[in-house]
């Protein structure tokens, strides 16, 4: 996508230092690795891609707030969240081999592991071993409701995790269903998790506020890669605003309950809003 990059660990330092430089104070980490297999063992491995580029950035830019997304797809040649025996994703037989993710990822220095496989009971999975080793205060973010989305379409082709067989309708949320992401909160505020995350933000505002008024923890708001590219695409084509309408989007998200916002539009946002204040005669810190 248009400003948008795979980096080597290298260059993803000398970026993050630049976009802190720019007012940014969290990134999150997703890894795409040099081979992937059945049981997706790069997820977890002490010198996997994701656990290196934590160390450096750790290193290189230590005030970062590091998030890493916790998950197996990227890594799996089959392209889905869990272990798949038979054709079908098994969802207890996941949950180890996620919560060795998070564990790594925490091990590694992540300040915040983001599990978004959707799997049953992973938070509480991922809680227990976090505890049991010493990293009580790694928090998670939980993709807790994530729904079904044809919105992710740039991410999966640029991370070349798109399943081999079928979809992921099965664990992922079904776009008219709201009850359910209701209950699928519940259950991962229930087992411990310390930020809600809804995912796409910007067709789910309705359920991005139900979650906010219901649970009394941080919740995040994902303005994922088709959202984004939407966007980029209508602006490239001379159709809208680019700036004025990504200021109107990230403010709906706002507006709807969001206090952490993840979007691709971070340093673009944070340069209007630098430039607003500026204007007004105000002061401000990012």
């Amino acid at each position: 996508m248009p400003g948008v990059f795979n980096l080597s660990i290298d260059e993803l330092t000398k970026d993050v230092a630049a976009a802190q430089d720019t007012g940014v104070r969290s990134i999150i980490l997703f890894g795409l690795p040099e081979s992937k297999d059945t049981g997706g063992t790069g997820a977890y491995a002490e010198d996997g891609i994701v656990q290196r580029a934590i160390r450096a950035v750790r290193q290189s830019s230590p005030e970062m707030i590091i998030m890493a997304d916790t998950c197996l797809c990227e890594y799996t040649s089959h392209g889905h969240c869990g272990v798949v025996r038979g054709g079908e994703v098994i969802n207890d037989e996941s949950l180890d081999l996620i919560a060795r993710t998070a564990l790594s990822q925490a091990a590694a220095g992540a300040d915040i592991v983001a599990p978004s496989a959707m799997m049953d009971g992973q938070v509480e999975a991922i809680r227990t071993l976090l505890d049991a080793e010493g990293f009580e205060n790694t928090a998670i973010m939980a993709y807790a409701v994530k729904y079904a989305s044809g919105f992710y379409g740039p991410f999966r082709e640029a991370a070349q995790s798109a399943p081999e067989f079928g979809d992921r309708r099965a664990y992922q949320m079904d776009p008219p269903n709201v009850r359910e992401a209701m209950r699928e909160a519940e259950l991962d505020y229930a087992e411990g998790a310390d930020i809600l995350m809804v995912k796409p933000a910007t067709v789910y505002l309705d359920v991005l506020k139900m979650v906010r008024e219901r649970f009394d923890v941080p919740c995040a708001a994902y303005h994922v890669s088709g959202e984004y590219a939407l966007i980029k695409a209508a602006a490239q084509k001379g159709w809208i605003d680019e700036e004025r309408v990504m200021m109107e989007t990230l403010t709906s998200i706002k507006r709807a309950g969001a206090d952490i916002i993840l979007t691709y539009y971070a340093r673009e946002a944070i340069r209007v809003l630098k430039k607003d204040f500026s204007r007004s005669g105000a002061t401000a810190q990012s």
